[in-house]
């Protein structure tokens, strides 16, 4: 049976550090521009504990008994005077979520974001991003049929060190 529990990663760093390893893991197969966890995980477990902690944020940890399985973190941004749409409370930022793969088509990624949804939901917040690649098409049904909307497409150019000559990177 998987049970969801909300948790504070900073108490529970080393199994997020996996959790997000493998989830950097499984991003890389989709993005090869995807850098090394190594190269990054002290900072960016550093930012999901300083996101957590400084803008309300929520951490689901999907256990099967005492294994990790999956997770889902969002936070909040609050308006600035760079927003241009009509919406102007704070949004949740769905940044992070994982099911590993023996466990995945269970359910248990919708579950952690209808957990997560509500609690915010109940807190008044109107508006949900998130961000996705655009050849993951099993998440983007995913969040077509959560009633998400694509509203803006993100256009990379990437450049070789000597700053001339574009690399494509998908």
């Amino acid at each position: 049976m998987i049970t969801l529990t909300h948790i504070r990663i900073r108490d529970y760093y080393d199994v997020m550090a996996e959790m997000l390893h493998q989830l950097h893991l499984s991003e890389k197969e989709f993005f090869p521009g995807t850098a090394a966890w190594e190269d990054i995980a002290e900072n960016y477990m550093q930012h999901v504990i300083e996101m957590q902690e400084d803008c309300e944020g929520t951490c689901i940890i999907a256990w099967d008994r005492d294994k990790p399985v999956g997770f889902i973190f969002a936070y909040l941004e609050y308006p600035d005077e760079s927003r241009i749409e009509d919406y102007t409370g704070d949004t949740l930022y769905v940044s992070d979520g994982y099911v590993a793969p023996d466990y995945r088509r269970m359910g248990i990624y919708r579950s952690m974001n209808e957990d997560l949804e509500k609690k915010y939901v109940e807190k008044g917040i109107r508006r949900m991003v998130r961000y996705t690649l655009t050849n993951n098409k099993r998440m983007q049904a995913f969040l077509s049929s959560k009633d998400y909307t694509a509203t803006r497409l993100v256009y990379e150019k990437w450049l070789t060190p000597d700053g001339q000559h574009p690399r494509k990177i998908l």
